[in-house]
């Protein structure tokens, strides 16, 4: 049985999603909730499925190894990101290569890097006049969105899209896709 660790920053949708899928699997578990935002919807997600949280200081976070020591003795053998939005430090991703994943709610390479999460991602493909968007599941590197990719999905952009429903187009895809990928990886 692996043991995942979830990063995320907000409400936890894509967090409960993964949970829910994995809840009688025999190939892994979410057994860590790490949260950079005291009062996070996810937080609350973590406490009420019986899950331990971390919620992380922005210093230690990037300066040292406090929390690379930590996942190691949690036994983490996944780290999502769901909805996560620091940046990951290089010794976290050299403490765990092709060990990390995140979701972006677009098509990389486009509309990734710094800045470019939720609706602000949205936005700029409704204004590029774009005929489609999706989510794409990335391993994590050293730079914004610029790991490999595992997975992309995509949805159509009609004429009367704005940004909240092309959000919820992708939120859909992310609920489909995102925690069936995760216990794909559990299998390697």
């Amino acid at each position: 049985m692996k043991n995942i660790a979830i990063f995320a920053s907000g409400a936890g949708s894509n967090a409960q999603k993964i949970i829910d899928h994995l809840r009688n699997s025999t190939k892994g578990k979410v057994s860590l909730i790490v949260c950079n935002k005291p009062g996070a919807g996810v937080l609350q997600i973590a406490e009420k499925e019986g899950i331990p949280s971390i919620i992380i200081e922005k210093e230690a976070f990037f300066r040292g190894d406090t929390y690379v020591k930590q996942l190691q003795e949690n036994n983490i053998d996944l780290i999502v990101l769901a909805g996560f939005l620091w940046k990951i430090p290089a010794n976290l991703v050299q403490a765990f290569p092709d060990r990390i994943i995140n979701i972006h709610p677009a098509l990389l390479p486009k509309y990734g890097g710094k800045g470019m999460y939720g609706h602000f991602v949205h936005e700029a493909v409704i204004a590029a006049g774009e005929k489609e968007s999706g989510i794409t599941i990335h391993f994590v590197n050293e730079k914004y969105d610029d790991g490999a990719p595992i997975l992309q999905e995509r949805c159509v952009i009609t004429s009367d899209d704005t940004p909240e429903t092309l959000a919820k187009k992708v939120q859909v895809l992310e609920h489909q896709w995102f925690p069936l990928i995760v216990e794909r990886l559990l299998e390697k």
